[in-house]
């Protein structure tokens, strides 16, 4: 149970809850130990009217009496169990809350890397399927295990003080028991491991094929799909069926133990009665302790079964939680950004695939400049806009915001300072008008109006039956790319940040269109710094200056003019361009 030593701090802040629950669960069970011992009485109350010792009026009397005190205690054990359950299986549910936030948070904070590493399946799988499994061990384990505990110290001591001999034979399958349950928990925890791992193949294959379903149809792998699936359903289907072979030991063992058990009441209880040693009473007394130990006993292999399960899935929540982000916050006080950018001498290999993106790149960037990237595809154009946002940090140089070292400033404080339109437009599955206000919380109609003009997307809109209210499917499936990357620079201008980050966020659009929408970028963006990447010369033109890059180095640097009159990769590409164009 060591991995689930990290419950233990959620344990200690709901200790009073918990503490009351326990209390309230050992009173429920010793109200329960009120029936055996009066169900015993009445027997022998019979008996001695039958036996001519007692009178009727008497025996009536005692009965009545009796079965009063069966009812109310009866009635105080269901009570104080519905209590039970309304305080421990409740702090469970704050315990899954509280996990499942402490994850998801956890995700938030983890680089890029870890995202390239993992997939969404396997993330996805952890913080639903795994937590719910903890909170089984947070809620239903811990109520039975104190019943189960309760009753066995309340009642194994009652059975030997009233008839040792009885209780002895009674008890003597319980050590057999525990080896069996020990020895076979041993199995249920590897085979727990595989079936969490197998949810977590299975939620990655259903995500990547949901997402991915348009490019399933224009290839036409349907068939191919579905039975990849049938192969993962059937891998499913063994490794749930071996775990459940092992689980299907527990009942029919206890089940017969307990049934050995009643034997040994019978027998040896009946052998006593016979010579005299104990009253009848005392053996229904102790068929119905036996009976009352059956769920207990039934119990210790169901908790058995759920310790190993939450150890497995913690494990693996664990994995995750230990996880240090490379990205670190390391200034508490907010900073101001202005918007001044300079990399010196700056080299960055992506750890995942070893790829050198930069070379030992320099170049100063005055706040309130337009600045565009050109270069082939991977020329290392857009991880500049990632290292400027710090969603990596450099392997070697130094990056300067407003001549600060970017480890220097606040993070949260860098990236409020910066609105970002990547490359692949992510919109969320939200009305049109949400995924534009994302950019500013306390937005008004108004403004996502104005903003949506200036990315030429209003008119798209509006033609929509429910226009701004329009709910898009999973990644903006709903709109065209143009329009997608039209949203994303709608939500970044409405956020009206110090800089701007716009990855090749018009290669969606159209000419026109795209003329339009840079006018009306460069009349949002004066006086704040702006980083175009771009493989079209319309988008670096009227930039205050364009640097061009091949390999991760620097091989053009100047304004549309200066560069377009000396021969290069500008000149061509230009040239290229407006040929086509014509």
């Amino acid at each position: 149970m060591q991995e689930l030593r990290h419950l233990n701090k959620y344990f200690k802040k709901y200790r009073f809850k918990l503490l009351l629950g326990i209390v309230i669960t050992i009173v429920a069970r010793v109200f329960s130990l009120v029936m055996p011992s009066y169900v015993s009485k009445s027997v022998d109350s019979i008996k001695e009217y039958l036996d001519g010792n007692i009178t009727g009026s008497i025996v009536k009397g005692q009965l009545f009496e009796y079965i009063l005190i069966i009812i109310g205690a009866a009635l105080l054990s269901g009570l104080f169990t519905f209590l039970m359950r309304q305080t421990i299986i409740n702090v469970s549910r704050y315990i899954e809350y509280d996990l499942k936030n402490e994850v998801f948070d956890h995700y938030q904070f983890l680089n890029l890397n870890f995202y390239k590493r993992n997939r969404i399946g396997d993330l996805m799988n952890r913080i639903s399927e795994d937590v719910t499994q903890v909170r089984m061990y947070g809620g239903p384990a811990i109520m039975y295990g104190i019943q189960t505990l309760t009753l066995f110290v309340c009642l194994i001591p009652l059975m030997f003080i009233k008839a040792p001999t009885i209780a002895f034979y009674t008890l003597i399958p319980l050590p057999i028991l525990s080896i069996l349950i020990y020895q076979i928990s041993k199995i249920i925890h590897k085979r727990s491991t595989k079936v969490q791992e197998y949810l977590s193949t299975l939620s990655t294959f259903t995500q990547e094929s949901f997402s991915g379903v348009s490019v399933i149809k224009a290839y036409n792998l349907e068939g191919t799909i579905n039975n990849d699936l049938t192969d993962l359903a059937i891998e499913g289907k063994n490794t749930s069926m071996d775990l459940a072979k092992v689980n299907a030991w527990f009942f029919p063992l206890m089940i017969l133990l307990i049934g050995i058990s009643n034997l040994f009441v019978i027998y040896i209880g009946g052998k006593q009665y016979i010579d005299g040693k104990i009253g009848l009473g005392i053996i229904a007394e102790f068929i119905l302790y036996v009976n009352m130990l059956t769920w207990p006993v039934a119990v210790v292999g169901w908790l058995t079964s759920i310790v190993q399960r939450a150890e497995a899935s913690q494990k693996r929540i664990n994995e995750f939680l230990k996880e240090q982000p490379t990205i670190k916050n390391e200034v508490l006080e907010n900073t101001l950004v202005t918007g001044k950018i300079e990399f010196k001498n700056v080299s960055f290999t992506y750890e995942d695939t070893n790829i050198t993106a930069l070379k030992s790149i320099s170049f100063i960037i005055e706040a309130g400049e337009t600045v565009a990237f050109l270069g082939k595809t991977g020329a290392g154009k857009s991880t500049i806009l990632d290292l400027v946002a710090r969603l990596y940090d450099v392997s070697e140089g130094e990056i300067l915001i407003d001549d600060i070292p970017i480890k220097k400033l606040n993070l949260n404080s860098l990236r409020n300072a910066i609105g970002a339109v990547p490359q692949d437009a992510f919109l969320f599955s939200d009305t049109i008008e949400n995924n534009i206000r994302f950019g500013k919380e306390d937005a008004t109609k108004a403004e996502i109006e104005t903003v949506a003009k200036s990315a030429v997307v209003h008119d798209n809109i509006i033609d929509f039956t429910n226009q701004y209210n329009t709910i898009l499917g999973e990644r903006g499936i709903t709109l065209s790319g143009g329009q997608k990357q039209r949203v994303s620079i709608a939500r970044a201008l409405l956020k009206d940040p110090n800089i701007y980050l716009f990855d090749d966020c018009l290669s969606a659009v159209d000419t026109e269109t795209e003329e339009e929408i840079l006018k009306n970028l460069k009349q949002a963006s004066q006086h704040k710094t702006t980083l175009i990447v771009s493989h079209r010369v319309s988008s670096a033109k009227n930039a205050d200056k364009i640097i061009i890059l091949d390999h991760g180095e620097i091989i053009q640097e100047g304004n549309h003019e200066e560069l377009n009159n000396i021969e290069g990769y500008y000149k061509q590409l230009y040239l290229d361009q407006l040929t086509e164009k014509e």
